[in-house]
């Protein structure tokens, strides 16, 4: 069974050691050379935060992937693709960049601690940038990994505005949730930003004024598998998971201390792609 799954895409909010180590950080690093020692072709990407020290990490632009706008609210944003190497783990990081969105020293909140107002903008911006630089790589993932409120909207698009194209045409979505945004606030236009070509209104179940819970409970309507990241999840949010019919792997603190998550995900990504 395992066999059926050769290609998995990570889309993370964060990866250490280009943030400070957290457990969604840990996992972003860690998991995707996991499964790649497991004979698996793997891509990771995260936003290029400006607290990122390009210098010392080394990244640089891809040239050739950089160049396309993307138009959020009517405004075009230039697209901007950015990589380095994780040489202890023998792979690459993509970044995806824009000078408006991510050159900020913050990550999602600014100096007094309120979340940015824009992070909404911040969320599509990077869920595009992701899905159309695979389709440059033309790379066609059987698994996408989502880790982090920042990947949220990705879901949606993959299953509605990109469903017909065929780098995509085999990918199904696996959502690891976590207790990283669930009480903040997005903008009440937020669900008019999100929409876009093949994306209507009608496909966005997100509240007028929505929370961190809303945009995960939106990821989870349109992932085909969902993994409980940690243990502090709302019980609104599980039990949402739950009612979805879908597969879901629980927490297990255990898996984490001694490594045994990363076959536990592998054996998940094969249930949901079969």
């Amino acid at each position: 069974m395992g066999d059926s799954v050769k290609r998995v895409l990570f889309v993370n909010s964060e990866i250490f050691p280009y943030l400070p180590e957290s457990d969604i950080s840990r996992i972003g690093r860690y998991l995707p050379q996991g499964i790649q020692e497991r004979k698996k072709e793997i891509r990771s990407f995260m936003p290029r935060y400006g607290c990122i020290n390009e210098r010392k990490n080394q990244l640089h632009e891809v040239i050739r992937l950089s160049g396309m706008n993307i138009i959020i609210n009517d405004v075009d944003r230039p697209l901007v693709i950015k990589v380095a190497s994780v040489s202890a783990a023998r792979m690459q990081v993509y970044f995806i960049d824009n000078e408006d969105y991510f050159h900020r020293k913050q990550i999602y909140r600014n100096e007094e601690g309120e979340f940015f107002a824009d992070n909404g903008e911040r969320a599509i911006f990077f869920a595009r940038g992701v899905l159309e630089t695979v389709k440059k790589l033309r790379w066609a993932p059987d698994i996408i990994h989502c880790h982090g409120w920042i990947s949220h909207v990705l879901p949606l698009y993959l299953k509605k505005a990109y469903r017909e194209d065929p780098i995509f045409s085999g990918s199904k979505i696996v959502l690891s949730l976590y207790d990283d945004i669930s009480t903040e606030k997005f903008s009440t236009d937020f669900k008019d930003k999100i929409c876009m070509a093949g994306v209507s209104a009608e496909d966005i179940s997100l509240p007028d004024s929505p929370d961190g819970i809303n945009l995960a409970e939106l990821a989870a309507q349109y992932s085909d598998g969902i993994i409980m990241g940690t243990e502090n999840i709302s019980p609104e949010l599980m039990e949402f998971c739950a009612a979805s019919g879908k597969p879901v792997l629980p927490f297990d603190r255990k898996s984490f201390g001694d490594g045994s998550y990363i076959d536990e995900y592998d054996r998940f990504y094969s249930l949901v792609q079969a």
